[in-house]
This record gives structure tokens, sequence and C-alpha cells, in this order.
């Protein structure tokens, strides 16, 4: 599927190649002089003319541009201005000629973007300044770890609305369509690709539907909304707001490139029983924050058709609720591909590209002195080469276990140094030590770590670890998989006068939740799926 992608990609920049240059219908090689062209200074030979096949010589051009200001000035009589008094006192000097243009200086304006825990850092950037790159600026400047998953967040609060910033957008024009209440967040989003990888997890069968004669293959799926010349379509039943009212009615949609459309009778799809609700362009879809707080919204699936010129006014939302999360991720990636199309899969290629014309460079070459480096045995009294490997071998194991006892004893030690009285106690290293994690965010709630795992995207493998609501000594992974969010309780387990803690009701027991978590992150274990990504919040 990625070598078709690749194909479409490869074909839409084809077409953008330019043809011949041409003037008022004519090709420029074709075009005669005009008839009131005037002639060439006298002593310019038909030898030293300048054909269009020969390469033009900077000092002759600026030459024969200065021979030509210079007849133009010596031709023309000198008239005295008239109203002295109506000019300037002083004027700039006009550019002599052949001189280079100014350099122009590009427009700055500052931009406030907020974290996650409320911090706000002002930055001053171009007007042409994308939003990825913004994004990477503010990497930088956190000492982020780069892994482009990184994203502005268009958060309108008196709204209950907020989006993602498509990577290609330019952040200061997106600041001028939002009102003074409105913010940028900072904030990563794992989804943001994610339908690239795996369509068939984005595109149920029963919601896709082709307007022309089409296999409708997963393969074939993601290159149908690429391509500008098919018309693929989105279609089912939503809840819609009725403009101006309360209400909330059940209808049959259909999203195509044109629009969003509704069905007056039923499911049909005839032309005159669709009925246009919103126009894909100079719009923008977003998600509800609390629908059925903020809007009496039927279900938790709330999305929203928001037109740009829209400030303040919650009146003129178009606000739609889907059944469940996978009808709503639909709609709403249907919605960023119909609209964006390629610019969507050249924002996807370009972390991939870069990383290939890097790879040549990543891998680090090793040094001589580590050429050279040799096995050595220091238990005798002087130290031996170990030219066997199988000995080099069996000596590194023994030394790696005699580091292991040697740093349990230390960690007992200053355990009993800091005077604990049970495994359990809070002074305990393996009881405290995952609080320096990013992945560990503490005494929060079940909904609240579910918003976070909302919130950066609903991918396979994406996990946080919180302290359980219900058992003061437990802890809580969650996780989703399938767009589903599921929780799974860690409980600590004594064995030997140590504390372990454990997933599968001490079948597997780790020493600290950091390596519990590394060992998941390597094998899926009692869990639906491996440990992928981990919600992590930054300060600006």
């Amino acid at each position: 599927m990625s070598t078709s992608l690749e194909s479409l990609y490869a074909a839409c920049s084809m077409q953008s190649e330019t043809a011949p240059v041409r003037q008022n219908g004519q090709h420029t090689r074709d075009q005669p002089p005009p008839s009131g062209a005037r002639p060439p200074p006298p002593q310019a030979s038909q030898q030293q003319k300048v054909q269009r096949s020969q390469p033009v010589h900077i000092l002759a051009a600026r030459r024969l541009q200065e021979e030509d200001q210079q007849f133009k000035t010596s031709s023309l009589p000198a008239i005295p201005n008239p109203f002295p008094e109506l000019c300037a006192a002083e004027s700039p000097p006009a550019p002599a000629s052949g001189s280079l243009p100014p350099i122009q200086v590009t427009a700055k304006q500052d931009v406030r973007v907020f974290s996650e825990d409320g911090t706000c850092k002002v930055v001053e950037i171009p007007v042409d300044m994308t939003s990825r790159d913004l994004c990477q600026l503010l990497v930088h400047r956190s000492h982020c770890v780069d892994d482009n998953s990184w994203t502005l967040v268009e958060h309108h609060l008196h709204l209950g609305l907020e989006r993602c910033l498509e990577d290609h957008e330019l952040v200061v024009q997106v600041q001028t369509t939002m009102a003074s209440e409105s913010k940028f967040l900072f904030r990563k989003n794992y989804g943001k690709y994610e339908f690239f990888k795996n369509p068939t997890n984005f595109f149920p069968e029963q919601m896709v539907n082709w307007c022309q004669q089409s296999n409708g293959g997963q393969t074939q799926l993601l290159q149908n909304f690429l391509n500008t010349s098919s018309c693929p379509e989105i279609q089912g039943f939503l809840h819609v707001k009725e403009m101006g009212r309360k209400s909330w009615k059940k209808l049959y949609l259909c999203l195509r490139r044109s629009g969003l459309y509704c069905s007056t009778k039923g499911s049909s799809k005839e032309p005159r029983h669709l009925q246009l609700l919103a126009d894909l362009e100079e719009c923008s879809v977003f998600s509800l924050i609390a629908g059925r707080k903020q809007y009496s919204a039927p279900t938790d699936f709330g999305f929203c058709i928001k037109p740009n010129k829209v400030l303040h006014e919650p009146k003129e939302l178009r606000l739609l609720c889907a059944e469940d999360e996978q009808s709503r991720t639909c709609w709403m990636t249907a919605f960023r591909l119909l609209k964006y199309g390629m610019l969507l899969y050249q924002s996807y290629r370009v972390p991939q590209q870069r990383k290939a014309s890097l790879s040549p460079f990543s891998t680090p070459v090793r040094s001589v002195s580590e050429n050279s480096l040799v096995a050595m045995d220091f238990s005798g009294q002087t130290g031996r080469v170990i030219d066997n490997p199988a000995e080099a071998q069996s000596a590194a194991l023994e030394e790696g276990h005699a580091w292991r006892v040697r740093s349990r004893g230390k960690r007992s030690t200053r355990m009993s140094a800091l005077g604990s009285q049970s495994p359990l106690h809070p002074s305990n290293l393996s009881a405290v030590i995952h609080r320096t994690q990013h992945w560990f965010h503490g005494r929060i709630t079940r909904e609240e770590s579910h918003r976070i795992i909302k919130q950066q995207g609903l991918v396979d493998g994406l996990f946080l670890l919180r302290d359980s609501q219900s058992n003061p000594k437990a802890f809580v992974l969650t996780l989703c998989h399938h767009q589903k969010i599921k929780n799974f309780q860690i409980l600590p387990c004594e064995d030997d006068g140590q504390v372990f803690f454990s997933l599968d009701d001490g079948n597997t027991k780790f020493s600290d939740l950091i390596q519990l978590v590394d060992f998941y992150q390597l094998n899926k274990g009692v869990l639906p799926c491996k440990l992928k990504h981990h919600c992590v919040r930054v300060a600006l």
C-alpha cells in the first residue's frame, strides 16, 4: 500500500511542472518585437548582439542598462516644476541603475503558547511559520525529545472546542480566526497520522461508500481519498443539533468532497433529498470538550464543524454526535483527508524522508580505542588478557552478577540508614523511584486519565501509570487498545521480606514500577498489546 501511495504522490508532483513560458497566448520565442521598440545603440554591431542561446554576461547587461538610462535622460528636455511648494522637502534618493534590490525583512508576530500545566511562553515567529516549525522550536527550547508527535492545539474554552493544527498550517493565519479567550496548547498527539499506518481501524466498511466504480479494497482506500479524481464518501446516522435550538435530531448524513449533506427522507441519497449542512472550505473540524454539559449532547462522542469566521457565537456552529469513538474518528479523519488530501501525506512523509537522509550518519562509528579493547581478568594479583571467548563471556556474566549483589547490598544498607521499619515504608526506594518518570501522573482520577489518553491520540500502546483510588498501596496502568481505554491494577506482593509489583497476581514480579514498564514495553504478557507510547506533559 505504501508503494501505491508513493506512486500517487509522484504523479501529483509531476502535474505541478510548469509549461513553456507564454505571453499573451504566444510562445516567447515566437513573439516578434513590438513595432515601437527602440533600436540598439549605434556602437553595438550585429556581431555583438546577444543571442538567446548564449550566456548573458552580467557586466555587459549592466552596461547596456546604463547606456539605456543615459539615452532616455539625454533625449528628454528638462521641465521645471511649476509647484515646488507641494513637493516634499526631502525625498529618498532613487536606487542606482543595476544595483541589487533591497532585502525584504520578514514581518514577525508574537504568539502565546500554553502547556498542560498552565505555564505560558510568548514566542516571536515569522508570519509564514508553520505549525510543525513552531513545534520544533518549542521542543528545542523546552529540551524535549523530538519524536514528530508534538502538535499545536487550537483551544476555544468558551465554545467548548479544540482541534490539532495540521503541520502545514500557518500559525499566524490561524490566530486571526481565534477570539481573545482562545489559546494555543502545546501537546502530544500520537494519532495525528495513524490512519496512514492502519486505515482499517479508522474506516469501517459499512461507513465507506464509492460514488464511482471501485473495488473498495483497503489497499485502495487511502488512494481514493488522496486522489482528487475519485469520489469517496462517508455515510451513516448522526445526532445533529438544530441551528438556534437545544434539541438534537438523528439524521442520515453523507460527507463528500463538496461538503456535508443530510437526507431529508430517511437514508435516501437522491439529489432532491440531500440538503447541504456545511462546506469543507473555510471550515475546520473540532472535538467537543464537554458536549453533554455545554450543549446537552446525547453522547460523549461529539464533534463540530466550525466556520473560520465564527469567533464567539455558538449558534452558527454545526454540532454533531456519533454513537461511539470509532465512528467519530472516522468522520473527523475523512473530513481532514477530503479537505487537505495530499498535503497530509506530504507532512506524514517529511519525518521519514528526513530519517532516511540521516540514516548513514545515525549509526555510531566505533573509535580506535573501542576496537582495541580486550577482556581482562583481575582476580589474581596481576591482570591477564583472556583469549578464550567462552571464558571472557562467563567472566562478564560473573562480573554482572557480582555487580547486582553489590548494588543490592548498598541499597539495603542505604534503606537501613534511612530507618525504614517495613518494606512498605514510603522511604523504600522501590516505592518512590517511579515518581521521577514521565509516564507516572500521580493521584489523578480515572476520568482524568481517560481524558489525557484521548487528548494525546487513541493509538494502540498509549499508556500512563497513576495511583489507585481504591487501594492506597496499589497502582493502575491505563492503556489504549483498538481505540478503547482499559485499566489494569498493579498490586504489591511480599516475598522473603521484599516487596514486588505484579500485574498478573504474582506470576510475574518486579522490584519496582520501572522494571515493570520496561518489561511490558518488550513483552505483551497479560496485556492486549505492548506499551509503546507514554503520555507526557512538559512545562514551557
